[in-house]
């Protein structure tokens, strides 16, 4: 067994822990600093509060707001124009995984030419961007600590991502405080993309020890505290556990990759716009079912972490539990179990079009437990329906 481990930089957890920002900042040696948000977190207030603790600190700082759910490339080159132009040294990423990931794409877009279209793909990033922090203020997408910034190319509609160390960011801070003001909606769907995040990397062909352990941890927690993060959105045990299940998800992804559940929910966001979480939640349950006989120890155990009884004695009964845990989870968030509840405009007709396009994001196909073809994605996407 040969296997590589990597993990971003300095990490801190704990409620308040994002007040320690400014000195995070100076300690890596910023003058000035862009914060790349979105306007929910100017909104309710958050992001002036991370402006104040830089300031207290003496760093002036550039606010960037306009990040979208589905993050463009288009957003991203006119961040790293505003950061040229402002003379920016610095880049955090406050809120969800949109803005994290176009404040990861920004650093780095500081010190290499072009479009950040130019660097989709795998390791085409040629250097070091600049120090680069970030702040989460969901619990999923785990961007805090891959090296993947997802985005959206307007000129034609495919969604990719940037892929490469550079884009580790330097220093994470995860303040559950921070996570106390989601929304059930949000808490929902970011939390089974962590869950997503965490299974997919347990049941990779590249997972090893070290993920397995990271992924396992991600998908107890979820299993126990996602459904109180949800309901009880004031329980902070509950959103700090939900916040390190969601670092957990993170660095197994990051070692160990996705399978095709991210392959095929990454059509829905770039042609129809429904959120990363949400496309990972819907599809889960059934990408879960037709890869069980696959890897049925690793989806048994999976499926006991997630809590409940097991129903059945056999192996290959039990690995199929854990798509009846993912249904039995996605019913009590109040999520859409199916594609037609989206009503978003996908109909049948459009699944050899969304099939070609998630087999073209060859990665987590590769890494998918059971070989899959595009009669496959499509019978899938039937059944989602």
């Amino acid at each position: 067994m040969n296997f590589d481990m990597f993990m971003a930089g300095r990490i801190s957890f704990g409620a308040g822990v994002s007040a320690t920002v400014g000195e995070k900042a100076k300690a890596l040696g910023a003058s000035k600093v862009m914060l790349v948000t979105d306007e929910t977190m100017v909104s309710i207030g958050t992001a002036e509060r991370i402006t104040s603790h830089l300031e207290e600190a003496g760093l002036p700082v550039e606010v960037f707001s306009q990040v979208e759910p589905e993050p463009s490339v288009e957003t991203v080159d006119l961040a790293a124009d505003r950061l040229k132009a402002t003379g920016c040294d610095l880049v955090v990423g406050l809120g969800g995984g949109s803005s994290m990931d176009v404040a990861k794409a920004v650093s780095v877009l500081a010190t290499n030419e072009g479009s950040a279209g130019a660097y989709q793909g795998l390791g085409l990033v040629e250097s070091p961007g600049i120090p680069k922090i970030t702040i989460p203020t969901t619990a999923g997408t785990g961007s805090e600590v891959t090296f993947t910034a997802v985005l959206i190319r307007k000129s034609d509609g495919v969604k990719g991502g940037i892929n490469s160390d550079y884009l580790y960011p330097d220093c994470s801070l995860l303040d559950p405080e921070l996570t106390l003001s989601m929304p059930k909606k949000i808490t929902a769907e970011t939390g089974m993309d962590a869950l997503a995040h965490a299974l997919e990397a347990y049941t990779s062909r590249q997972a090893s020890p070290f993920s397995d352990m990271m992924a396992e941890a991600a998908i107890a927690r979820i299993g126990r505290y996602l459904r109180v993060a949800a309901l009880r959105g004031n329980d902070i045990e509950a959103r700090g556990e939900m916040m390190l299940a969601a670092l957990f998800g993170g660095v197994a992804l990051a070692n160990a990759g996705v399978t095709a559940c991210h392959s095929m929910a990454y059509p829905l966001g770039a042609l129809y716009g429904v959120g990363h979480g949400l496309s990972n939640a819907l599809l889960l349950p059934y990408v879960v079912r037709f890869n069980a006989m696959a890897a049925p120890e690793k989806f048994a155990r999976a499926a006991e972490l997630l809590g409940g009884p097991n129903y059945s004695e056999g192996l290959f009964d039990r690995a199929v539990e854990c798509a009846d845990r993912l249904d039995e989870l996605v019913h009590d968030l109040d999520l859409p179990t199916s594609l037609r509840e989206l009503e978003v405009g996908i109909a049948p007709e459009n699944f050899e079009d969304m099939a070609k396009r998630a087999m073209a994001v060859a990665r987590p196909m590769e890494n998918n437990p059971r070989d899959v073809s595009l009669e496959q994605v499509i019978s899938i996407y039937e059944e989602a329906f």
